[in-house]
């Protein structure tokens, strides 16, 4: 019988829920470096590329070979900032969450390949080791209704605020938590299109609250069809 969600339903401006997990249910994050990896491979696909200043560097003869070389392999690099918007975000030790809007209908499988190939390049280089990192092809679950899109952030969300209140020893997981609160903002993630659901003026209606309190039980059953096999 297939994994719950193997099947993909691929649709111009759909908002998905893509997530895949380590094979054999094993670490693909084994310290802070692996983590900072993955979200400059994310940085790198999702923001506009400056091709002027790319090749500027490597035209500049006062620019080292590293410099340069590094510069050539950004020119090179897929990038998905037109076709690619990320909403929310968790990476945890053993899999990834990613909530992303597809701007046409083959965006995800380009960006999801193009960034799972270059981090397991990377990690099985670093810990001397080949074959698969991940567990079978990743998942891509299509949002079917509204409350889906509003609950989805707060079950991505609430996956790095468990490992915190565990006193990992990372304190917590990389998470876009923090854009939502507006402790930080990235450029590359889009919190704008789920926060005009809650208040910021209304501690009761506020984002934080939404995700830190509420009901469990409704979240898991408003998006038991579109999260992660158990």
């Amino acid at each position: 019988m297939p994994a719950k969600n193997a099947r993909k339903q691929y649709l111009k401006n759909g908002y998905y829920h893509l997530y895949n997990r380590g094979v054999e249910k094993r670490k693909i994050f084994m310290d802070k470096q692996d983590y900072a990896v993955f979200l400059s491979y994310l940085r790198d696909y999702l923001l506009p590329k400056n091709n002027e200043n790319l090749n500027k560097i490597i035209a500049d003869p006062k620019i080292s070979w590293k410099e340069k070389d590094k510069a050539l392999k950004l020119l090179r690099l897929n990038n998905f900032s037109s076709d690619i918007s990320l909403l929310s975000f968790c990476l945890m030790p053993n899999h990834f969450h990613l909530f992303i809007k597809q701007a046409n209908e083959n965006s995800i499988d380009k960006f999801i390949n193009s960034l799972c190939t270059r981090y397991t390049m990377y990690f099985n280089k670093k810990y001397k080791r080949v074959g698969s990192l991940y567990q079978g092809v990743y998942k891509a679950v299509l949002v079917t209704n509204e409350k889906q899109f509003v609950y989805l952030s707060r079950y991505i969300h609430k996956q790095a605020l468990k490992i915190a209140s565990q006193g990992d020893a990372l304190r917590s997981q990389p998470s876009s938590y923090d854009d939502y609160l507006g402790f930080k903002k990235t450029a590359w993630v889009h919190p704008e299109e789920v926060l005009p659901y809650f208040s910021e003026e209304i501690a009761d209606l506020s984002y934080k609250n939404f995700v830190e309190g509420g009901n469990n039980d409704e979240l898991l059953w408003t998006i038991k069809d579109i999260t992660l096999d158990e």
